[in-house]
């Protein structure tokens, strides 16, 4: 239990939005994966996880941590239509619409309520994406009371509004890990984090990736930040974190790009060169593989996946 204390203490929670949407009509979205974790709540219809019979019902809630690539069905109760991530961005408007105004218990539609938060050890580690746990379903009234609460916030904001969702928001990420040890779900991974709390050389390296995430972050900086040896340190980091140094620097990097194009106006050309990447064509495609659309459109998403 210290060991989980010590994750839950160092654990920075970043509430990013809750919000309501009704489907208009039923679709699918293939190879969804984002850099935030989201939470949704089915108030009435269902939702389909990867092609599969796993089915997420009304008074069910699906959990699908940062990093997670799944395929998604809204409105299970008909034919859904199939689309992209990039399609679907394109035809948003047709599939659902945000609701504002009106009371949950009056929706006629299909309707969600969804939650997107960032939560890393340190500032740095991506926690639930990094347990690489995939998307599950969650029955707990506890986490959904608090959801609901959320979402109540955001549609009759009244004064505290922020630091009350924030204080929400962080009691939903600790029910969650809470629900993952008590349904004794992926412990094993769970346990492995109290890694980075053994080791201060690899918090100075994930410390170090976050300070200067568009300058050189090569295998030998990083040996020196660690104080090992360059041959050693790709092998020292992969042993603590199950990932190579620069599959784990691609990654943030794409972090704060998604970040920056969800809170700024620069071009993408600066946001590139910003996070290291001067050739702007090698970023955008690997934006692309990643996540499955130009990172253009990444200003566009809001969409509980």
């Amino acid at each position: 239990m210290e060991d989980y204390n010590k994750i839950i203490e160092s654990l920075n929670v970043k509430y990013a939005k809750c919000r309501n949407v009704k489907i208009l009509r039923p679709f699918r979205m293939d190879n969804v994966r984002d850099v935030e974790n989201t939470l949704v709540l089915v108030n009435k219809g269902a939702i389909r996880l990867d092609l599969m019979d796993d089915i997420v019902q009304a008074g069910e809630m699906l959990f699908i941590p940062a990093k997670s690539n799944v395929t998604l069905t809204y409105g299970v109760l008909a034919k859904p239509i199939t689309l992209s991530y990039e399609a679907f961005l394109n035809n948003s408007e047709n599939c659902y619409e945000i609701n504002k105004t009106e009371e949950l218990k009056l929706i006629e539609n299909e309707n969600y309520t969804y939650l997107t938060f960032d939560a890393k050890i340190f500032d740095s580690v991506n926690f639930f994406g990094n347990l690489d746990i995939g998307a599950f379903k969650i029955r707990d009234e506890k986490i959904a009371f608090l959801l609901n609460s959320l979402f109540q916030e955001e549609l009759h904001p009244v004064e505290g509004k922020d630091r009350f969702s924030k204080i929400l928001c962080d009691a939903i990420a600790i029910e969650i890990i809470r629900y993952i040890l008590k349904k004794r779900l992926f412990v094993e991974q769970l346990a492995t984090n109290s890694t980075y709390f053994k080791d201060p050389r690899l918090i100075n390296i994930f410390t170090y990736i976050r300070e200067n995430i568009g300058e050189d972050l090569s295998n030998k900086k990083l040996a020196e930040v660690a104080e090992v040896s360059e041959d050693y340190v790709g092998q020292y980091f992969k042993m603590l974190t199950g990932i190579n140094p620069q599959d784990y620097i691609e990654y943030q990097r794409m972090e704060f790009a998604v970040n920056l194009l969800r809170t700024s106006k620069k071009s993408i050309k600066e946001i590139g060169n910003e996070i290291g990447y001067k050739d702007t064509a090698y970023f955008c495609r690997r934006f692309k593989m990643m996540f499955g659309i130009p990172a253009g459109k990444m200003r566009r998403r809001e969409v509980p996946a």
